[in-house]
């Protein structure tokens, strides 16, 4: 398992026990490593989502729907 792939498997174990600033943190550096991956993008804006902060939830399923306009996740 590579160092971006550890990264998003604890910002998911964070996200399924409630702890969205830890997976907000833990998404926000896979994208520092990965910046064009949609996927980090919606895991990114979930946990934003989460935290009831929903314009900036938005923005990151927008930026998701630049990378990848066919990802039926960002919609």
């Amino acid at each position: 398992m590579n160092e971006l792939s550890k990264i998003v498997s604890k910002g998911e174990d964070f996200m399924e026990n409630g702890q969205y600033e830890d997976a907000l943190a833990c998404f926000e550096q896979a994208i520092l490593l990965s910046p064009e991956d949609p996927d980090l993008w919606n895991s990114k804006a979930s946990a934003l989502r989460s935290m009831g902060r929903y314009e900036e939830a938005i923005e990151c399923f927008n930026r998701s729907l630049e990378i990848d306009p066919r990802d039926k996740y960002s919609s």
